[in-house]
């Protein structure tokens, strides 16, 4: 009832997953994501687990394949789960249940990974992965929403829309973006509107948010308004 991409930005180093789906608040469950460990999509008859402990196995340096057996062995219903898992590296795996609805089914290239499940055909994935090669010069954000947008195109989830989320980690243990469409009548045309609005002022702000390195970040507000005004002019 859903499909993915886990992806990670080659320029920045970020790692981002982005979801659309025929069911309600799919940002709320599906993406997980831990900066300088990886991502996991975990979907289908959705177990939360597989993204909060799978996160915790990457960290312990565990490979994708063995976090996925891992957690697939220790789950009873796993035959109705769908997961798949990209670590810092690049190095993929996934699982798809024998009771997942069809189509239903994961693709991988360089750099990205992505599966689905219910699906109106193999199509929706193949035109996922052609349009997020296509896009490389797009900026990540951007070039995660057109993957998706050229999976709907194809078919998309076989019942219809209904949410969609956008989740990107930099270097930080807090999110570059979290963006989420919990209900909404076209989801990815509000994902993509979201986006945008996030460049008028949240991107550019962000970067005075306290980090690891500048614990402090910036608090003062006259620098913070010249700089995002600055930030805003220079991409006009």
């Amino acid at each position: 009832m859903t499909w993915s991409i886990i992806a990670k930005d080659n320029a920045t180093g970020q790692i981002g997953i982005a979801v659309a789906t025929k069911f309600f608040a799919v940002g709320a469950r599906v993406p997980h994501i831990a900066p300088g460990v990886g991502g996991i999509a975990t979907q289908a008859l959705v177990n939360p687990y597989y993204g909060i402990d799978g996160l915790k196995l990457l960290r312990e340096g565990r490979f994708p394949r063995d976090v996925i057996e891992t957690l697939v062995a220790s789950d009873a219903g796993h035959a109705s789960r769908q997961v798949h898992i990209m670590d810092a590296k690049g190095q993929i795996a996934a699982f798809t249940g024998k009771d997942c609805v069809d189509w239903c089914g994961h693709l991988e290239g360089d750099g990205y990974s992505i599966a689905g499940n219910m699906l109106a055909g193999a199509r929706v994935l193949n035109e996922t992965a052609t349009a997020y090669v296509a896009n490389i010069g797009l900026p990540f954000t951007r070039r995660l929403i057109a993957a998706l947008r050229a999976g709907e195109a194809a078919g998309g989830d076989k019942r219809g829309k209904q949410s969609a989320a956008l989740l990107i980690y930099g270097e930080e243990e807090w999110s570059n973006l979290d963006l989420r469409v919990d209900d909404h009548v076209d989801p990815l045309a509000e994902l993509e509107r979201l986006e945008a609005v996030s460049r008028e002022r949240w991107v550019h702000f962000r970067k005075c948010l306290p980090t690891r390195k500048n614990p402090a970040g910036i608090t003062n507000r006259a620098v913070i308004d010249a700089g995002v005004a600055n930030a805003v002019e220079s991409q006009q």
